[in-house]
């Protein structure tokens, strides 16, 4: 194939691979806590780390990451100590991310408007190698996060008061979600830009809902469709020369409406399957609900 004759594409498509699959690992847990907007701001706050980066003549990735972390941390602070003000202390620390950003990058050397565009918007083609280092060791990061404590995590994000008199950390386990969020935004910066990370994060996952009855189900499919949509989206931006990010998006949206469109015929299709089997006479005993048979929505 002749997209893969060009190490820029090489990178970019496993760059590609890496944020399908990171981004609605921990996007899943996002939309459960009813935060799905908190990639957005975490890419706001970022915006200041690439910045800075640039103003120290450093790597943006990095810099970018542990700004993205204290961000992570400080929001977690204001909710849970913020109370009636949270809102605006959020407001304030979103929008002084992005113009402290956009201040650091111009009084930077290589402040232009191609490298902040770069950034917000994503620029698959321009990933080099020290940036695939710090994907490739960031995403494994995540991962082993959102995959290793996936049972802890789905507990605190289902019902915290639950997770709680369990004995579960729950403030520990929540600021473990918020800074991983963060880390996912630097990993997938360079592919779909800071502005449209949180997309990445949630519509794979409001897709997999559609079809999905369970947390493991919608967890891999909402993996599947990730990965799909990145991979489709950064081929169809080589040959049409056209936004990685937004073709990305666009088609994750694409799938969504299909989704969308499925999940009236398949939900008649299981009511009369239970119906036919007599599911509703069955007595069913209670038990401890799990991250591999709950449903995502419940």
């Amino acid at each position: 194939m002749e997209i893969l004759d060009y190490a820029f594409m090489q990178r970019a498509l496993l760059a590609a691979l890496i944020v399908g699959v990171t981004a609605p690992a921990i996007g899943i847990y996002l939309v459960q806590r009813r935060q799905a907007l908190m990639g957005d701001g975490i890419g706001h706050v970022a915006l200041t780390g690439v910045g800075l980066g640039f103003l120290l003549n450093t790597s943006p990735v990095w810099v970018a990451t542990a700004v993205a972390v204290i961000g992570s941390v400080v929001m977690e602070l204001i909710r849970w100590y913020g109370k009636t003000r949270g809102d605006l202390a959020l407001a304030m620390l979103f929008y002084g991310g992005m113009a402290g950003g956009v201040m650091l990058m111009n009084l930077s050397d290589a402040g232009s408007n191609a490298n902040l565009s770069s950034y917000l918007f994503g620029s698959i083609t321009t990933v080099s190698p020290e940036d695939m280092t710090a994907i490739c060791v960031l995403a494994a990061l995540v991962l082993a996060i959102t995959v290793g404590l996936r049972r802890q995590l789905f507990a605190v994000c289902q019902d915290e008061e639950f997770a709680r008199v369990t004995g579960l950390p729950v403030r520990l386990l929540n600021l473990l979600v918020a800074v991983t969020a963060a880390v996912t935004v630097t990993v997938a910066m360079r592919v779909v830009g800071l502005l449209l990370v949180s997309a990445l994060m949630v519509i794979p996952v409001a897709a997999a809902q559609q079809i999905s009855r369970s947390f493991a189900m919608t967890f891999a499919v909402a993996l599947a469709i990730g990965v799909t949509v990145t991979l489709t989206g950064t081929a169809t931006s080589y040959y049409a020369d056209v936004p990685s990010g937004a073709t990305i998006v666009l088609f994750a949206i694409g799938l969504f409406v299909a989704f969308t469109a499925l999940a009236a015929p398949l939900a008649k299709k299981r009511a009369r399957a239970a119906a036919a089997t007599g599911a509703g006479c069955t007595l069913e005993v209670p038990g401890s609900r799990t991250a591999d048979d709950v449903s995502v929505g419940g």
